[in-house]
């Protein structure tokens, strides 16, 4: 089969690899027809952080092609999205809706053979893991499924972000990040009914995509002239609800900086060198939140019917559409923020 391999810092080829076998009674064998570049694929992508020569991606729909003896929830044919933590479903983690901290998972993509930009996936912990996608898949528009490629992370993640700040109808939220997770959390502070939502965003292409979604305002400074900046439009008070899709040191920094007095940060961007002035925080009562998201419990609970229903469109996160064959564009091309997030079509439904 065709994989996304890493072969160096700045280089992404597309090899010949095994098809997956199933090994776990457990086990299932996707046949993947979307899959897709995460902006935390180009933290590795940058900086060399992990092995030359492992396949990538942890984002991906597909058809069950086979199942182990053991799987219940999905049989061949049935169209799935596949969340980037596989679980087990049955922990007492897994059980609070907390599945991608579940301590007999794990996470596509991480160099274990399991990477999500390949033509086929193995799935373990299929029961636990694995989001059947209802109705005829056949019918599914490329917009559709672009939609349903965002719940395997992105939309799923933003939508953490502001659930982790507990964004409440009427509340003036703020959103640290305009990639592809950044305007999921836009649109999820829209969901949630947030009245005033201000996008941390100096792009004129991802302004427009971020004001689809619910942002209101935009705040192009950074450091402590958009402390001072989101302080003002506040009363002096700050934000009611922060969500943080950066991860780094300085977004996280005027995250913690610009919330009310009580918020609570929802973190969702992978900390790169963050510190945190806990005194400071416990004066002002402001707390922290937030990890890897709970994708499948999000989907199951409300995120897939919002994108059947068709009452959110989040796949217009991606604005490039590449092969397998062309991988190594579909990075660069984030990485030189020529597009937001890059859409792999690999299979037709």
């Amino acid at each position: 089969m065709k994989a996304a391999v890493y072969k160096g810092i700045k280089q992404m080829a597309c090899e010949e690899r095994p098809k997956p076998d199933i090994v776990d009674d457990s086990d299932a064998i996707i046949r993947v027809v979307r899959a897709c570049v995460c902006g935390s694929d180009l933290w590795f992508y940058r900086d060399g952080g992990r092995a030359v020569d492992s396949q990538t991606g942890h984002e991906a729909i597909g058809v069950v092609e086979t199942a182990g003896k053991d799987v219940t929830i999905a049989k061949p044919g049935d169209f799935v999205i596949v969340p980037f933590p596989y679980s087990c479903g049955k922990c007492p983690v897994c059980k609070a809706g907390f599945e991608s901290s579940c301590p007999h998972g794990g996470y596509f993509g991480d160099g274990d053979g399991m990477g999500c930009q390949a033509e086929y996936l193995r799935v373990p912990e299929a029961d636990g893991t694995l989001v059947v996608v209802p109705g005829d898949t056949k019918t599914f528009s490329d917009e559709m499924l672009a939609s349903l490629l965002t719940l395997s992370d992105v939309m799923a993640t933003g939508y953490h972000a502001a659930a982790s700040a507990e964004v409440k109808p009427g509340d003036t939220a703020v959103v640290f990040g305009d990639g592809a997770v950044g305007l999921c959390a836009v649109l999820s502070a829209k969901l949630m009914g947030a009245s005033r939502i201000i996008s941390m965003s100096r792009h004129a292409d991802r302004q427009e995509i971020a004001r689809k979604f619910g942002a209101t305002d935009f705040v192009e400074e950074r450091g402590d002239e958009a402390v001072a900046k989101v302080l003002e439009m506040t009363d002096g008070y700050g934000a009611d609800a922060v969500l943080e899709c950066v991860g780094s040191a300085l977004s996280n920094d005027t995250a913690m900086k610009v919330a009310r007095a009580g918020a609570i940060v929802g973190r969702v961007g992978l900390p790169h060198d963050v510190e945190a002035d806990i005194p400071g925080l416990f004066y002002r009562n402001v707390g922290l939140r937030g990890g890897p998201a709970a994708v499948r419990t999000y989907d199951m609970r409300r995120l897939l019917k919002e994108v059947l229903d068709g009452t959110i469109n989040p796949g217009i996160v991606y604005t490039s559409e590449y092969t397998l064959d062309d991988i190594q564009e579909a990075y660069a091309a984030m990485d030189e923020r020529r597009t937001v997030k890059s859409l792999l079509r690999v299979s037709e439904v």
